[in-house]
């Protein structure tokens, strides 16, 4: 914990000094060992610095030269803007949008920059398939009964087992197996929720959760959401007598990739025991960390069983298994119950795979391989905007996850040119799908977990002219 803070406090000074105009763009840093000495830390603790700033795109490693300022270091301030209060507004839906963005997938033509899923390559699918033949092999009475409504004993162990993060503070007993992340929230929902009910969540948010809270009849609060730190507490605070329940994404948010900081999910994990108020923490992204350390999530702080966290191998491993699970806290009961109505029970082939794979080690060994690469593409989707796009385009600066939200010109509304840019076999994701309201109208979110290539290079620098050519 001392390193930690050490080389945090260390990253925290370099900041500043690009912050308050001491260091500036193309500036040499000292080299890895020069800082050691400097800071008087180990040399374990200066690169963990080093690797802190540039997960926060403050500097670059250049191959025999060393660290530099980056110029995302200055354009880092001009940071997208915190999004407006939203109470119990007159919803506009924007579900037409997100039908509209989805049926554009069927055209293979289409550079989609708007999915937030990994392309094929970048996921380890040849070795979960031999898993899945191992399993087969393994499983004898495969086919000819039901599993455990609460999911595989073994699956449930290794997600226990590897979950690190939380110190021991779960078991597999503690867990409930479920078909994907979006099935755990929405079990989740059921459990807590009835409809009438409102729900504080982030804006922008996740277009899945707005068509999951109307589907449950639900009134939502959008809390103004910090680009780079996540929701404000203050606004929070401002609207608690009104809410019944929370759902966040505390760890890479999805369309910002917002990192709330620690001594804040203490202070929200606080806030909701106080009014005894249920938290869904959707941690999908939290294994996808660019610094050197995975963040905690809220979970962790949780001493009254408030907070059901959940998570997914559908991000990282293999989308089309749909296994995710959930840390139910004091609901436990209540989801099983409704799991046993609903599922029963996840096909066990799906469940035994990814258990051998993550008992065999490989899914650490993927999950280091994947981060390197999300962060290098990261990297080429930062300078490509830079040299590309509007001169006056705000980006986020995620520091894990894998998309980028963009805040261009007030002038340009991304719904309206979605249909021209697919014209262009350019695929976008319009920032109003990711509200309820009437706003982000001028945002778009990217992801950026694609093959880069020079096709990808090409199609993205075109994505950039098509908005500078906008009146």
């Amino acid at each position: 914990m001392e390193q930690q803070l050490l080389y945090k406090k260390i990253a925290n000074i370099v900041e500043n000094q690009i912050k308050n105009g001491s260091l500036v763009y193309g500036d040499r840093l000292p080299s890895v060992r020069s800082a050691q000495k400097l800071y008087n830390v180990s040399l374990n603790t200066a690169k963990s610095a080093y690797m802190e700033l540039e997960s926060r795109s403050l500097i670059e490693s250049r191959p025999k030269s060393g660290y530099f300022v980056s110029r995302s270091g200055l354009r880092r301030m001009a940071i997208p803007s915190i999004s407006t209060f939203k109470i119990d507004e007159k919803k506009q839906d924007p579900a037409a949008l997100i039908d509209k963005v989805f049926h554009s997938l069927e055209d293979k033509e289409i550079t989609r920059f708007s999915l937030g899923l990994p392309s094929a390559s970048l996921l380890p699918i040849q070795k979960l398939n031999r898993c899945i033949i191992e399993s087969v092999h393994e499983l004898h009475d495969y086919g000819d009964q039901y599993g455990q409504v609460q999911g595989s004993p073994s699956l449930r162990k290794e997600i226990a087992k590897w979950s690190l993060v939380l110190e021991g503070k779960i078991s597999d007993e503690d867990l409930i197996i479920t078909s994907g992340a979006m099935n755990a929230i929405y079990s989740c929902l059921r459990a807590v929720t009835k409809p009438g009910d409102t729900i504080a969540v982030e804006s922008p948010l996740y277009f899945g959760f707005i068509q999951a809270f109307q589907l449950l009849g639900l009134k939502t609060i959008e809390i103004p959401t910090h680009p780079i730190t996540g929701i404000e507490l203050d606004a929070l605070k401002k609207v608690i007598h009104k809410i019944d329940v929370c759902c966040f994404v505390t760890n890479f948010s999805n369309p910002l990739g917002a990192l709330m900081p620690e001594e804040h999910k203490k202070e929200l994990v606080k806030l909701l025991a106080h009014h005894h108020i249920p938290l869904i923490e959707d941690d999908l992204y939290g294994n996808i960390y660019f610094g050197s350390s995975r963040p905690k999530p809220c979970k962790y702080f949780d001493e009254e069983g408030l907070v059901m966290w959940c998570g997914s191998f559908t991000k990282v491993l293999a989308p089309s298994f749909r296994l995710g699970w959930v840390e139910p806290g004091q609901y436990k009961d209540k989801i099983l119950k409704q799991k046993l109505i609903q599922t029963i029970s996840q096909p066990a082939i799906y469940q035994e795979a990814v258990s051998k794979f993550l008992q065999i080690g490989r899914y650490d060994h993927h999950l280091n391989s994947f981060r390197k690469k999300l962060y290098s593409n990261y990297v080429n989707f930062r300078n490509s905007i830079e040299a590309h796009f509007p001169e006056n385009t705000k980006m986020s600066q995620p520091e894990g996850g894998f998309v980028l939200w963009l805040e261009l010109d007030a002038k340009i509304d991304s719904t309206m040119l979605y249909d021209y840019a697919l014209r262009q076999k350019l695929s976008f994701a319009p920032g109003r799908m990711f509200t309820q309201h009437d706003q982000f109208k001028n945002c778009i979110r990217l992801n950026y977990a694609v093959d880069w290539n020079e096709k990808t290079a090409q199609d993205l620098m075109r994505l950039g002219r098509f908005f500078k050519a906008v009146r």
